[in-house]
């Protein structure tokens, strides 16, 4: 007898451990595949952004989450600006930060870390970049080298400004992301 119930508790436990393991799959963004992006990374990644581009510090002052808004700017203000394994990046403002290659003097290894720029210019020209799910997740994908976004690549990016954002920090959930060429 005591066999048979050890058999049943086992059984229980490895059906219910399979049901938690289906449950929190769907519940995790889609995993980058061998043949490219996710369907929700191509989306962003497709869709021409739409409105005016702003530089980022005069929106920044104002913007408020759920506001929709367009920006441009240079991946760049951090010696890493793209999160691994994540689709994230930060957009710096030239009008703000000079990439250290545009000085011919600096030979810095790194130019997009703005490494000659004030820790306040940093806070005021730069914005996190984010691709979410439709839960409002972000993907679990690298974004880095999808569709032309590089170190000190030329980007516009139209979305919405995320909970959480405010004067200090701009966060902004892209709908559509376009490198220029």
């Amino acid at each position: 007898m005591k066999t048979k119930t050890t058999c049943l508790t086992l059984a229980v436990i490895a059906l219910l451990a399979s049901c938690k393991k289906e449950e929190s799959a769907a519940n995790t963004s889609p995993a980058p595949s061998a043949s490219g992006p996710s369907q929700a990374l191509s989306q962003v990644l497709g869709t021409s952004p739409t409105g005016e581009a702003k530089p980022i510090h005069l929106i920044r002052a104002t913007a408020k989450p759920g506001d929709e808004i367009t920006v441009s700017g240079k991946i760049m203000g951090n010696a890493s600006p793209f999160v691994e394994g994540r689709s994230v990046f930060i957009l710096g403002d030239p009008e703000v930060l000079t990439a250290c290659n545009e000085d011919p003097a600096d030979k810095c290894t790194t130019p997009w870390d703005n490494c000659c720029d004030s820790k306040e210019d940093k806070k005021r020209g730069t914005a996190t970049v984010q691709v979410v799910d439709k839960d409002g997740r972000v993907l679990k994908e690298s974004i880095e080298g999808v569709g032309g976004l590089a170190k000190l690549a030329d980007v516009t990016v139209s979305g919405k400004v995320a909970e959480g954002s405010s004067a200090d920090l701009l966060i902004i959930n892209a709908q559509a992301i376009r490198t220029e060429k």
